[in-house]
């Protein structure tokens, strides 16, 4: 199957599907510029700037991601009332992504990442955000939200972006997963250190090896000690009783345990294949669209970690935070045989 008949045939699978993404948003915001000298007031480069852009960030980029394989993201998250609300709005509407899932909030800053790059090289990254739970009354206003469009757009699955930024409360986790176990839908969950616990029972579990660690409380897993880290996703899996746990190891690739039917659990390493890495800026949001995405369309574990980890890799091979491209992606799935 060449890949234009792979293009066909694979993201027609995604077309029809509803994703339902809740988590933290942010705009990422970038200035590009040249750097020929040494500032004279301190020992800094400085950098004459040659260009600016603005990007989606955070859950806005899963959006994205799963707008660019073919299927109808739903965004819902919390944002200021602020400048950067109006860009992160104004990058939703030229993204084609739907509003009405955003809740704007006097409660709130709207997260931003700025990062400077000098000759093609990150120099410096300031965050202005807040880390503060949204308030009790922005909780509510959001699960109606989420409610209602559980009720009229009926996702396939729903994914939990979550970057510690306070839009993902326990209680928010407990009224959505409520909400998705009455639905009868799927879930997917991208944790981070605050909330590792809060998730049973879901579909996917994707922590990266840092995330891991932190859950465990185990600093001593190394991704080349494949003994202990497969004890450890055991130890994890048996807790919060995941159907599938899906590990990123940054250039080592990734590993899985998944359970099929009548065989009990596998255990899987994926290789990283060979790249030029410019930026892993992303790549967990990545690997978690097209994973969720896949499984959505009922391939198995294993093929959807496959073709997951070929799409985080390439999107480390652009700078910046970058969706995946659908066409890259068949090519490369092509060329390495998976579908």
């Amino acid at each position: 199957m060449n890949d234009s008949q792979i293009e066909t045939d694979l993201f027609d699978k995604f077309r029809n599907l509803r994703v339902l993404v809740v988590g933290d948003v942010m705009v990422d915001s970038y200035i590009w510029g040249r750097v020929e000298r040494l500032s004279p007031e301190a020992p800094v480069p400085i950098v004459d700037v040659l260009d600016r852009s603005n990007r989606l960030g955070g859950a806005a980029n899963v959006a994205i991601n799963i707008k660019s394989l073919g299927a109808e993201p739903i965004l819902c998250s919390v944002i200021g009332k602020d400048s950067p609300s109006r860009t992160f709005v104004r990058l939703m509407k030229e993204s084609g992504l739907d509003q009405d899932g955003i809740l704007q909030s006097n409660n709130r800053i709207t997260s931003t990442k700025y990062r400077i790059f000098g000759n093609n090289t990150q120099l410096l990254r300031i965050d202005e955000e807040t880390n503060c739970p949204i308030l009790p009354s922005d909780q509510s206003r959001l699960l109606q939200i989420i409610e209602f469009q559980v009720q009229t757009n009926h996702p396939d699955i729903i994914i939990f972006q979550d970057y510690d930024k306070g839009v993902l409360t326990q209680g928010i986790i407990r009224d959505i997963m409520q909400l998705a176990t009455e639905a009868k839908i799927k879930v997917c969950v991208d944790p981070k250190r605050i909330n590792f616990w809060a998730y049973d029972d879901v579909l996917l579990f994707k922590p990266n090896l840092k995330e891991l660690k932190e859950g465990l409380k185990m600093n001593h897993i190394y991704q080349t000690d494949e003994f202990i880290l497969k004890d450890a996703i055991i130890a994890l899996q048996n807790k919060i009783n995941a159907e599938i746990v899906l590990v990123t190891l940054s250039d080592e690739g990734m590993v899985i345990r998944y359970s099929v039917e009548s065989e009990g659990f596998q255990y899987q390493s994926i290789p990283a294949h060979l790249r030029h890495i410019a930026d892993v800026s992303g790549a967990g949001d990545t690997v978690i669209s097209v994973a969720s995405l896949c499984l959505a369309a009922g391939f198995s574990p294993l093929l959807s970690a496959e073709i997951a980890n070929v799409a985080g890799g390439l999107v480390c091979e652009e700078v910046g935070v970058v969706p995946i491209n659908a066409k890259r992606l068949s090519e490369e799935i092509e060329r390495l045989n998976l579908y």
